[in-house]
């Protein structure tokens, strides 16, 4: 009698396993370094809202003289009366975070969750071009 030659088709378990395996450290390493870059790409929202601030502000103060009475109404980045302006996707809250004297200003960028999982959390600039984080990093503005 003669014995039906049959072909071997598919894979076994142990390959199965080993492949499972290896994408799960690949994901383990990749998926952090995948958030840092999404954290990073919305803090360049967060700069952006800050640098049209600064440039608001120094209008303001090449017409008036001063920064006193300085609001984000007053320079033009909201039609209403409030005291914070949030980005388009609402990762960052923009305001005056003191009060502007004649010859200063703080403009701050507070993050808002989950952006807060940032390494630069809050970002702020003063009237002399002073860039800084809440939590000390220095790479924050590039």
């Amino acid at each position: 009698m003669r014995y039906a030659k049959h072909s071997q088709r598919g894979f076994t378990l142990i390959e199965l396993m080993i492949t499972v395996a290896i994408i799960a450290i690949l994901t383990a390493i990749a998926y952090p370094a995948y958030t840092k870059y999404v954290l990073k790409g919305y803090r360049s929202e967060g700069l952006a809202m800050l640098n049209d601030a600064v440039a608001r502000m120094e209008r303001y103060y090449a017409q008036n003289n001063s920064y006193v009475g300085a609001t984000l109404q007053t320079i033009g980045l909201t039609s209403t009366n409030v005291a914070t302006l949030s980005s388009p996707t609402g990762r960052y809250s923009l305001s005056l975070s003191v009060t502007p004297t004649a010859t200063t200003y703080t403009v701050l960028a507070t993050a808002v969750a989950p952006q807060t999982n940032d390494s630069c959390g809050n970002l702020s600039i003063t009237q002399d071009g002073t860039r800084s984080s809440s939590t000390g990093a220095t790479d924050c503005f590039k």
